[in-house]
């Protein structure tokens, strides 16, 4: 039976069209069972029907539509129940219902195996035949494994809009990735780069020295480019992200592709083809780390790679077309793609491939721009000229919606314009209740904070600073001068804020490039702490980086990720011991009599474990802070990154709110400060959560800060108290947020729900 499902779902997967496919599954599975009669049913939910699709051994007249509406016959009772039905003889089912024009009434045996995909039934796969009998238990499982396999070729069909009873055949709403948040109305421009490594054809040349001035010249006006499109956004992102076009200018330096091309270009080959199989080469290493980081760092390599190519092949001279109200809409939408279109243009983005943790998903956040991402399954050309709306909350991609759901868009995102502006008036007033109640807010930062914070309203220093977004910027492990100076950039940047550094955490969704980890299950492996202290001389190199940063400033905390054990907190706190000797002693015979400031020390509260050691940890260090999202993660299993189940990933999931009220309470016990930097403290509703169980000190990322802050100016905390018992009491997590939303609502500040999902 394995070599026949084999050969059956090779053919599927091989036919050319949808139809063909389903026509194919039903002849061959009629053949390897050795039945009458197999059909399958598509289910239309608009017109609450099952639609017959195929049917091998049906008489179906061209061009006749065969229905069976919800709830009628054994196809719907499958449906229903969402398993399988084995009757030996239909016909005497209660359930039975007789379709007369397709000759039914000859069979009677009958198994009907719903097809089933992400919880959502899509239709009814049904074998028949004309004598009673029973089918055997391996006949059953085999069916409904063909089911299953047949799930994943009807939702495809489904997203792509080739499902029969389409009103139009345009498709009307795509699921997507949430990138940027925000409503974008307005019509698909497709982007595409200048020059494309693809079409390349590889040369030789006798010639070299001369192909090599080419590349050089070719890197010289990419860099020229890159500066200007920085330039072109600076009015219009937040400061840190002009950071992304650092980047961009240090792929270009020597030590990254530089060297590597002109190697290649010595060995023989021309530039262009040099560059081409420098930067794919280089593309493929990424890509095959399996890793959603390296992925977009990927998609970074190949656009400077394409950039260079189109000075080699001088296309770099194009005019663009930009209309009004216009949706980018891209292959892989990048950083330096979107810095090419004015502002004033642009109303949402669309990467048909990408991630959140793409440079375009920053800049497009950085610029309030709608963003969604990762469209699987849908041919570039079919969303060409279509009028779209994003939906940047819900990762929703409606295409030529109907009127009565653009007039819905419209009102939202008019909503949206007058929120912003109340917010923004209020940005510089502290984060205070109603009834005086302090909120310390922070940001979490991670990309070179170099260009100021000007653009930012009042904060209470830096919650969160991801160490390990530099190291990723590298080709190797940075010096210990390198980090020195850009840690010291950053405390003084702040001034007497505090900044909350956190120790290189790399691993699980962060491997770098240079230090590649392979494993099956890298969420429980060997990342954060467990890697650095495996690794002294990097975790040491880095601790006597901060504590140098720290000569003259003063405002440095360091918090160790990962943290499970006592023996890890003190194996840390020894290394920090140690390097803060060495750099004290190195500080005295430069500059006798002066003292080296000793930084406060915390640990991440994200797995699952300390939490019931809390009382110990806090005997050895200062302070803790709350990473909702991996703690969310370990709590519940669920790996947020996989699309099979990231909608289990919930932090409003009552086990999570238990752990989280379990967490400040105990703290206050042992009067411990305790903080959360996770993305849970960014949500309005979760804000209010956090701050109903005693939570005074949120860090977020900076563009929730404003309207964090608003939602805290207009609550009073007896009210908090009475949202927490009520959340506290529900079962699942869909009764938390109508607690939350309605909550909001009540209050008058229903315009952040949305902003919450």
């Amino acid at each position: 039976m394995l070599a026949k499902l084999h050969r059956i779902v090779e053919a599927v997967n091989q036919a050319p069209e949808f139809d063909s496919a389903l026509r194919t599954m039903v002849t061959r599975v009629k053949a390897a069972m050795e039945t009458d009669v197999c059909s399958i049913y598509i289910a239309d939910h608009s017109a609450s029907e099952f639609v017959l699709m195929a049917s091998d051994g049906l008489r179906v007249a061209p061009g006749e539509r065969v229905t069976l509406s919800f709830g009628e016959g054994l196809i719907s009772l499958a449906a229903q129940r969402e398993e399988p039905l084995n009757v030996a003889n239909a016909t005497l089912h209660p359930s039975y219902k007789l379709v007369e024009s397709v000759e039914e009434e000859a069979f009677k045996a009958m198994l009907v195996a719903p097809i089933i995909h992400q919880r959502k039934v899509l239709g009814v796969m049904a074998v028949q035949q004309a004598h009673a009998r029973a089918f055997s238990e391996d006949e059953e499982a085999f069916i409904v494994t063909l089911a299953a396999q047949l799930a994943a070729v009807i939702a495809h069909a489904e997203a792509k809009g080739l499902l029969a009873g389409q009103a139009a055949p345009w498709l009307r709403s795509l699921r997507a990735i949430p990138g940027s948040p925000g409503v974008g109305i307005g019509t698909a421009f497709i982007g595409k780069p200048a020059a494309r490594l693809s079409s390349v054809v590889p040369r030789k040349t006798d010639k070299p020295w001369r192909q090599i001035r080419l590349f050089r010249k070719a890197v010289l006006q990419t860099r020229r480019e890159l500066q200007e499109l920085a330039r072109q956004v600076a009015t219009h992102v937040a400061e840190d992200t002009l950071a992304i076009f650092d980047v961009y200018q240090g792929l270009l330096d020597a030590a990254s592709l530089g060297d590597a091309v002109e190697r290649t270009i010595t060995d023989g080959w021309m530039a262009q083809t040099a560059v081409k199989m420098v930067v794919e080469d280089f593309v493929a290493q990424f890509e095959d780390l399996d890793d959603s980081y390296l992925r977009e760092r990927a998609v970074d390599v190949r656009d400077l790679g394409q950039r260079i190519l189109s000075h080699l092949q001088k296309r770099n001279q194009r005019e663009l077309e930009i209309p009004d109200n216009c949706i980018l809409v891209a292959e892989e939408v990048t950083a330096s793609m979107l810095a090419e279109l004015p502002r004033e243009k642009l109303q949402g983005i669309v990467s048909m491939s990408g991630s959140a943790n793409s440079h375009a998903a920053i800049m497009a956040r950085s610029m309030g721009v709608p963003a969604v991402l990762g469209i699987e399954d849908v041919p570039l050309e079919y969303l060409d000229q279509q009028f779209l709306i994003v939906d940047g909350y819900s990762g929703e991609l409606f295409v030529n919606p109907f009127e009565q759901v653009l007039d819905e868009y419209r009102q939202l995102q008019q909503e949206e314009l007058e929120l912003e502006a109340i917010v923004a008036e209020h940005r510089d007033l502290p984060a205070e209740t109603i009834d005086g109640q302090s909120i310390s807010l922070q940001i979490n930062a991670g990309l070179n904070i170099e260009h100021g914070v000007e653009q930012q309203g009042k904060f209470d220093g830096i919650g969160l600073y991801r160490t390990e977004i530099p190291f990723m910027m590298q080709d190797r492990f940075p010096t210990e001068t390198e980090q020195r100076e850009l840690y010291h950039q950053v405390l003084k940047n702040f001034g007497d804020l505090p900044v909350v550094m956190r120790t290189l955490d790399v691993g699980g969704d962060k491997p770098l490039p240079y230090f590649p980890l392979r494993e099956d299950n890298p969420f429980l492996g060997w990342r954060g702490i467990r890697l650095t202290l495996d690794h002294p001389e990097i975790f040491l190199v880095q601790a006597r980086a901060m504590l140098a940063a720290n000569i003259g400033q003063g405002n440095l905390k360091i918090l160790l990720p990962m943290i499970s054990s006592l023996e890890e907190v003190d194996e840390a706190s020894r290394l920090i011991n140690q390097a803060y000797f060495e750099v004290r002693n190195e500080l005295v015979q430069k500059q006798p009599g002066k003292e080296l400031a000793r930084p406060e020390l915390g640990v991440m509260i994200e797995v699952p474990a300390i939490l019931y050691q809390l009382d110990e940890v806090a005997k050895r260090v200062d302070f803790f802070s709350v990473g909702t999202n991996d703690l969310t993660q370990y709590l519940l299993a669920v790996d947020r990154n996989n699309p099979r189940v990231a909608s289990l990933y919930d932090p409003y999931h009552p086990s999570v709110l238990r752990a989280l009220t379990h967490i400040i309470e105990t703290c206050n016990e042992l009067n411990k400060p305790v903080s959360v930097c996770g993305e849970f403290a960014g949500e309005p509703g979760g804000a209010l959560l956090l701050t109903a169980m005693g939570y005074r000190n949120l860090s977020m990322s900076s563009q929730n800060l404003d309207k964090i802050k608003w939602i805290i100016r207009n609550v009073h905390t007896s009210t908090l108290q009475v949202l927490l018992a009520q959340a506290m009491k529900a079962k699942y997590p869909e009764q938390v947020r109508r607690v939350v939303n309605n909550k909001l609502e009540s209050l008058g500040l229903g315009g952040f729900v949305r902003a919450g999902k």
